[in-house]
């Protein structure tokens, strides 16, 4: 038997830094990074009605995710208020409904 007792390592008194860079931080930064993407892509969707009203096209050209097909919506249909315009999408805003058509857009049903 040995004259003396052997600790584990995580018993020892001696206290060991704390690494500078831990998971906790880690995540916090992928949180922040997915907060900040996400409020920057909407202000960017929140301004883009007042650059639109500015110059009087308030008619929402908008693709549809499912199958591609092209609405507009005017004001006081029931989805305008929270239709986004992303024009990297190809949506965009027309002065005109007769604009919208002649570019082959089709009208809300609702």
């Amino acid at each position: 038997m040995p004259t003396h007792r052997s600790f584990s390592p995580r018993y020892t008194t001696k206290k060991r830094a704390r690494p500078r860079f831990t998971m906790e931080a880690f995540y916090l930064g992928i949180v922040a990074a997915g907060v900040v993407g996400y409020l920057g892509v909407e202000v960017g969707s929140v301004s883009a009605p007042f650059a639109g009203s500015a110059t009087s096209c308030t008619i929402k050209g908008n693709v549809s995710i499912g199958s591609g097909e092209r609405i507009y919506h005017v004001s006081g249909q029931e989805y305008y208020d929270e239709t986004k315009i992303s024009p990297q999408y190809g949506e965009r805003w027309f002065c005109s409904e007769a604009e919208a058509r002649a570019a082959g857009w089709r009208r809300a049903g609702r």
